[in-house]
């Protein structure tokens, strides 16, 4: 089992930046990849981004292909999201989320394809 906690979310500008890390417990983090969803008020859950578990393969929705980017560092059993060129479409509550598969270069994009989430953090982007 893993338990996730998210931080690094807040109010920023339109065009701004921030990093959004998901720390991980457990032992066994290199064995889950990972991905980070969002959800905004009134709206279903949506993919942002993916990571496999060895770093090496990732996956962005359309919505932010070019603007974000998502990485990992299994030393520190965390994940990132750097989100850059930030736009008020933007505003949610960012969530990340873990699967434990033992193919190093797998990652998923499907909400149900997760097992462990964390309670999310939110950030918000002003015109």
């Amino acid at each position: 089992q893993v338990q996730l906690v998210e931080s690094g979310g807040g109010l920023v500008k339109a065009g701004g930046s921030l990093r959004l890390s998901c720390a991980a417990s457990g032992r066994t983090f290199s064995s889950y990849a990972m991905g980070w969803f969002r959800q905004a008020p009134g709206k279903e859950r949506e993919f942002v981004a993916a990571i496999s578990w060895s770093g090496g393969n990732t996956y962005y929705g359309d919505s932010v292909k070019g603007r974000f980017t998502i990485s990992r560092d299994n030393a520190k059993n965390t994940v990132y999201l750097q989100m850059n060129r930030l736009k008020p479409d933007d505003t949610a509550v960012y969530y990340c989320a873990a699967r434990r598969t033992p193919i190093g270069s797998s990652w998923y994009i499907g909400s149900s394809e997760y097992d462990y989430w964390g309670q999310g953090t939110q950030v918000t982007v002003s015109s």
